[in-house]
């Protein structure tokens, strides 16, 4: 089916944050919209904040001063819910309560025409449930936006077992002719991005927990080495622990206790201890007035370094290499099982097995591993682990090497898969499974993670990217040296590395 066209009225319930977004999102597309609250006051006072957020853009610059004329008239609170009986579409946005918006939906059902389309901005709810009892539960889909809903690009649009393909179509169009990025999910616990998203938070987590580094140099990891926008101390402090911890309980629960959603007593005690992040001033950081953030923990070296030997493929690391030659050092190549040599040192990428384990097993004196980066070649930072038997000077030539290049070393303990290596693996795992199951397409996964949660990459195509054989040998190492069903492989990560193919046929 098309999209609804802009005539079609679009009504929304809920004068929240979110509910006022999606308002505006519609209104700016085009629709006249009816806001509806049943707070007394509140819709109107949502389409003035609404009026006061375009004024503002026109003063900036952004914003034609007629067109926001135009979006403000096009938006009319309603005082009562009958008011809402002629519209073509309804999204609900009030509170997350299955039995409070199944007793909304029923009331829609009565009020509004049988061609009406029902959707839910839900977050974790799941969309067959709110359906049920209805006489048309087709006409019952979720179109999840992402908080603040003008800004934020993605929307999942959310299929139950009795959702119409077609009114699903519909309102997929309609999201794209809004201007945002949609994309279909089945209704699974956490739809895609609340369920993909987990392991970014876990495994900091975990790793902290386990001592690998402190917030700050895990932070700095994942934005420096990995890529994404914030490390995931940072952004659960932005989010809020009490909202964060909420979700994966929840996803934790939805899935029977799946060991691979397990929430983190380092979370719940802060949560225990009412440090909630940015709202209440304290989270994994300080934010009261004058307190200052920690650094990273960083290595340097006053050694100095002319070239190195390369044996082999270095694999997702190889890029590092230009790099070097640019900085001006000797690159020596001869074949080999994918390392780098420079003096006592030997450098590789983590394979998910702890360097000491992975000295012994191959024979490595003084072997350094290296962590992933989303660019090798931009990257200003690299995480480093070593074995135990790695003598001092190797550890200084390492960092000397990577020095030279112009590339900050951070220090992580023998962990297996390092910070940004694990994180990532886990995530396209993650993803993986929710192919596996039907949730989402690999290119839908891809584009809800980036476009919801700003990934610089989509985790299945940086599988690709990595090679998925690499990938499965690394969660196989996890799982072997934590014996838990958490790192187990995706069954189609692991058939599609069988098959050699790929989940996108281009990078």
């Amino acid at each position: 089916m098309p999209a609804l066209p802009n005539t079609s009225l679009v009504a929304v319930i809920g004068a929240g944050a979110m509910g006022a977004g999606i308002a505006q999102v519609a209104a700016q597309a085009g629709h006249p919209v009816r806001l509806y609250d049943n707070r007394p006051g509140a819709a109107a006072q949502a389409v003035e904040g609404i009026a006061r957020q375009l004024a503002r853009l026109v003063e900036k610059g952004k914003l034609d001063a007629d067109a926001q004329r135009a979006i403000v008239a096009r938006l009319q609170p309603a005082d009562a819910l009958q008011e809402l009986a002629d519209a073509h579409l309804v999204i609900e946005a009030i509170v997350e309560n299955l039995e409070v918006k199944r007793s909304l939906l029923r009331e829609l059902e009565a009020l509004c025409a049988p061609t009406c389309i029902l959707a839910s901005n839900t977050s974790s709810l799941s969309i067959t449930s709110l359906a049920t009892g209805l006489k048309h539960p087709g006409r019952v889909i979720g179109m999840h936006f992402f908080n603040p809903a003008p800004l934020m690009a993605l929307v999942e649009i959310v299929s139950g077992l009795d959702s119409d393909p077609a009114l699903a179509d519909s309102l997929h169009a309609t999201a794209k002719a809004w201007n945002k990025k949609p994309v279909h999910t089945r209704s699974t616990p956490g739809f895609i991005v609340n369920r993909v998203a987990r392991p970014f938070y876990a495994e900091s987590l975990r790793l902290l927990q386990e001592g690998a580094a402190d917030c700050a140099t895990l932070d700095a990891l994942l934005r420096d080495a990995g890529g994404f926008r914030m490390g995931a101390f940072e952004l659960t402090d932005l989010i809020g622990h009490d909202v964060n911890y909420a979700v994966t309980c929840s996803v934790f629960d939805a899935y029977y206790g799946d060991f691979r959603f397990q929430p983190s007593l380092i979370q719940k005690e802060l949560v225990d201890a009412g440090r909630l992040g940015r709202k209440s001033g304290r989270g994994f950081y300080d934010y009261a007035e004058g307190a200052q953030r920690p650094n990273a923990s960083e290595l340097s070296s006053d050694l100095s370094v002319d070239g190195c030997v390369v044996e082999g493929d270095l694999g997702a690391a190889e890029p590092l290499l230009a790099r070097l030659q640019a900085a001006g050092l000797a690159v020596t190549r001869r074949d080999g099982a994918g390392l780098l040599r420079v003096g006592d040192a030997v450098l590789a990428l983590s394979d998910g097995r702890l360097a000491s384990q992975r000295a012994r097993e191959d024979g490595l004196a003084n072997l350094v591993l290296l962590d992933l980066a989303l660019d090798y070649t931009k990257a200003s930072r690299l995480g480093i682990s070593w074995a135990a038997d790695t003598s001092k000077l190797a550890r200084d030539q390492a960092v000397a090497l990577l020095q030279r290049a112009g590339i900050t070393a951070s220090p992580l303990a023998d962990l297996p898969g390092l910070a940004v290596l694990r994180t990532v693996a886990m995530l396209a795992n993650e993803g993986a499974d929710a192919v596996l199951q039907g949730v989402g397409s690999a290119a839908d996964i891809d584009l809800a993670m980036q476009a919801g949660v700003n990934y610089p990459r989509g985790p299945l195509a940086w599988a690709d990217a990595i090679g998925l054989p690499c990938v499965l040998r690394i969660l196989d190492n996890l799982q072997a040296a934590y014996g838990e069903t958490r790192y187990r492989p995706s069954l189609l990560l692991r058939r599609h590395a069988a098959e050699g193919r790929v989940f996108h046929d281009q990078l």
